[in-house]
């Protein structure tokens, strides 16, 4: 395997990482607002925040997770590949 193809994937699972971070840190957020306008009046600008940081996290979200599939089953298919056939 060429050392530009890891390199590659090394440089996608690290974005990977940062984009599950934000996503799953934004639909945190979103469900603590949730809870907390729940509690209260369910009035004001925090709903409008609450849908933009489900959406936004959703956004960011869906990619990373299809990523990090895609780079796991890579790296599973390399090792597979390199490991000696029992016959």
């Amino acid at each position: 395997m060429t050392d530009s193809l890891l390199s590659k994937r090394r440089l996608v699972s690290r974005f990977v990482k940062i984009g599950k971070r934000i996503g799953y840190s934004l639909w945190l957020v979103a469900i603590i607002l949730f809870f907390a306008l729940f509690a209260t009046d369910f009035d004001g600008p925090l709903v409008t925040v609450v849908i933009t940081t489900l959406i936004v996290g959703s956004v960011i979200l869906l990619p990373s997770i299809v990523l990090s599939y895609a780079v796991r089953a890579a790296e599973r298919e390399d090792r597979a590949q390199r490991l000696p056939t029992e016959n």
